[in-house]
């Protein structure tokens, strides 16, 4: 049988085609429901809302609103400090058992070879669990990857329903943290926005080759 990974896009293409209704609130009730069912349902579910197609997605996405938070140095950092700029974007948190420090290693290596091709590419990682990312956790966590966090801000300063909004509204990925558990849904894509504010490429974090990917599809719009 044909592996047919999920996305919120493709959903989104599957209403349109069937007539299917169904909203962004019926996909995070569904996630709500699954992610009772413990960790073992939690790590397939990230592979699901991780969005897991290999390949970019090549059309142009939604434009990032306006935003403003605190990063891990304690000062404020928002869209206007972006502004003009190419940046990649991805949904992590400290306190993550599963698949955030293999994907910030893996962005590690990326911002590297970024670096190496003379691109200072601005890298903004969001806490999908704000409430316990103050901006020293968050210093703290990026340290053990990168010792360079001079074009990277991992942000928090905000409340648990308005990064879970943000994430759908402004990316398309669903972010949820299940009452009791201190672990988080969320989608393990990273996005590629232009200069313009538009979401213009997804990488997902299963792509064996994400790292060569996302560094060619960057030159192409930081060019």
């Amino acid at each position: 049988m044909a592996r047919f990974p999920l996305t919120v896009r493709k959903a989104v293409k599957l209403k349109r085609l069937l007539s299917f209704r169904l909203t962004k609130t019926d996909l995070k009730e569904r996630v709500k429901t699954v992610s009772k069912k413990g960790k073992f349902v939690f790590v397939l579910l990230l592979a699901a809302i991780g969005l897991a197609a290999c390949s970019p997605f090549q059309k142009q996405g939604p434009v990032v609103d306006n935003f403003t938070f605190i990063n891990q140095h304690n000062e404020e950092f928002g869209l206007e400090q972006l502004e003009g700029k190419v940046w990649i974007a991805d949904f992590i948190f400290t306190n993550c058992e599963t698949i955030c420090p293999p994907m910030t290693a893996k962005l590690a290596a990326v911002q590297k070879e970024l670096k190496a091709k003379g691109l200072d590419i601005e890298i903004v990682s969001f806490s999908v669990d704000p409430e316990v990312d103050t901006p020293e956790r968050l210093n703290d966590y990026l340290a053990k990857f990168t010792d360079d966090d001079s074009n990277w801000n991992l942000l928090t300063g905000y409340p648990q329903e308005r990064i879970e909004t943000f994430a759908l509204d402004e990316f398309e990925t669903l972010v949820n943290k299940p009452s009791g558990s201190d672990q988080v849904l969320h989608g393990v894509n990273f996005y590629i926005i232009d200069q313009d504010g538009a979401v213009v490429n997804e990488f997902s974090f299963t792509d064996p080759e994400l790292i060569d990917k996302m560094v060619e599809e960057i030159e192409k719009y930081a060019s």
